[in-house]
């Protein structure tokens, strides 16, 4: 398994910032960790177009999602049932929207292994724009990546029903998948930063660029 992992990702990691290294003509690992990074995502772009479909119309359900809660308050299995039927009819995995955030796990220890082994046995620099250590932790690389986190959360968080309808439903509590994603939206960025105080910077920066550009595609595909 370990062999794998190394032939399909930290080879290929590793290979790849030591080229646009090698290549920029200013040798900082910096811009090509920020380089790797945007053609990682433009390859996964794929799973994240799923990803967002499935939230979009998971965000659309949320109002029969609430008429079944009504209609089954104490029947939890018939509620499931119900709402795996709504699932199948709509054509919608509620899985779906972790799948990226799932693949993305690999590439990052991945890429920790690249800045914590091979960026030092390489005998590249590991000071990028001329101040950061990327093979050191770094508080404000890990807030500033926190805080886009808090962002990008924010961003895909699944919509409470209007006032209206839940008034007018009697509903008085926030479906699960709702009340998980306001949990997500205050966890994420502190588990961010408590990784982020860890990790080595360059590890931080990857996350960072990578959120960074999720929350572009976000912005323009829920639009």
């Amino acid at each position: 398994m370990g062999q794998i992992f190394n032939k399909i990702l930290f080879e290929p990691f590793l290979n790849l910032l030591i080229f646009f290294y090698h290549v920029l003509p200013f040798h900082d690992l910096g811009a090509s960790i920020i380089i790797v990074t945007l053609i990682i995502r433009l390859v996964l772009f794929p799973l994240s177009k799923i990803s967002l479909k499935s939230q979009k119309a998971l965000q659309a359900l949320q109002p029969k999602l609430e008429e079944i809660k009504k209609k089954y308050p104490k029947d939890m299995q018939k509620q499931s049932a119900a709402m795996m039927n709504l699932y199948r009819e709509n054509k919608v995995n509620p899985f779906s929207s972790c799948l990226l955030l799932l693949v993305q796990l690999p590439v990052l220890i991945a890429f920790f292994k690249v800045l914590s082994v091979g960026v030092s046995s390489s005998g590249l620099n590991p000071i990028a724009f001329g101040f950061l250590n990327l093979a050191k932790p770094n508080i404000f690389l890990a807030l500033i990546t926190a805080y886009f986190q808090y962002l990008q959360m924010k961003v895909l968080s699944v919509k409470r029903p209007e006032k209206v309808f839940v008034e007018k439903n009697g509903a008085k509590d926030e479906n699960l998948a709702s009340r998980m994603n306001k949990q997500m939206t205050v966890m994420m960025p502190f588990l961010t930063l408590f990784i982020g105080l860890t990790l080595p910077s360059g590890v931080m920066l990857y996350w960072l660029i990578s959120v960074l550009f999720s929350i572009f595609e976000q912005k323009l595909f829920l639009k």
